[in-house]
């Protein structure tokens, strides 16, 4: 008897493309953005699955549709899973941030659990949030198949949490490319991460493109 989470990032995105901070943004998925959710569905929808939960956001659920259309699974939609709202820094590029909110940007590449983008989120806030559907997933499935699709950093923040590292180390410990999904099971012993960053289910030229 085991939960196996898949925590499944969002297709492609403009933002996600260059690189700038996309938070509370909305924009849409890309035409390619839109082919990796139908492959992720593709790859996935013969697996039985019990749940989806989704951010609330264009993007994630998106990538969510063409699974659960294709399983008959209803999107769950959770604002715990929403993505680090970065503030003043919202869709502006790294260097943008660095030369005009130096202070602010230097203590978050430091110590981003306690230091949040200007008038953002830290990464102790994400953590706190996303625990909550954790809980629910872990209090209400024991033998299933649960997808979650969430966004870059809060999924990072959420296998932090889960494999007990400390969530302020997530920029520096985790990689989590675009449209990639990774799975957690968890037993008597608790969740054991067994995928990681897998975009197997991408044809090749979607796999090739840059997943920032």
């Amino acid at each position: 008897m085991a939960l196996n989470l898949y925590l499944l990032r969002h297709g492609e995105t403009e933002y996600s493309k260059s690189g700038s901070f996309c938070g509370e943004l909305d924009p849409e998925l890309t035409p390619e953005g839109v082919a990796m959710a139908e492959a992720f569905a593709a790859k996935y929808r013969q697996m039985p699955w019990q749940a989806i939960f989704s951010s609330p956001m264009k993007r994630t659920i998106a990538t969510a549709m063409p699974l659960a259309q294709a399983v008959g699974v209803n999107v769950q939609l959770r604002n715990g899973l929403k993505e680090t709202n970065y503030g003043a820094w919202e869709g502006l590029t790294a260097e943008y941030v660095r030369e005009h909110f130096s202070d602010d940007y230097l203590y978050w590449l430091t110590e981003p659990a306690w230091n949040p983008p200007t008038g953002g989120e830290s990464s102790v806030q994400i953590a706190s949030r996303a625990s909550l559907v954790m809980a629910e997933i872990e209090d209400n499935f024991t033998d299933a198949n649960v997808l979650v699709v969430s966004h870059k950093a809060t999924i990072r923040i959420i296998l932090c949490s889960l494999m007990g590292m400390d969530v302020g180390r997530y920029r520096n410990r985790i990689s989590f490319p675009v449209a990639s999904v990774s799975m957690v099971r968890f037993d008597n012993n608790g969740p054991m991460l067994v995928k990681h960053g897998d975009r197997s289910h991408l044809p090749a030229e979607l796999e090739s493109r840059p997943g920032t």
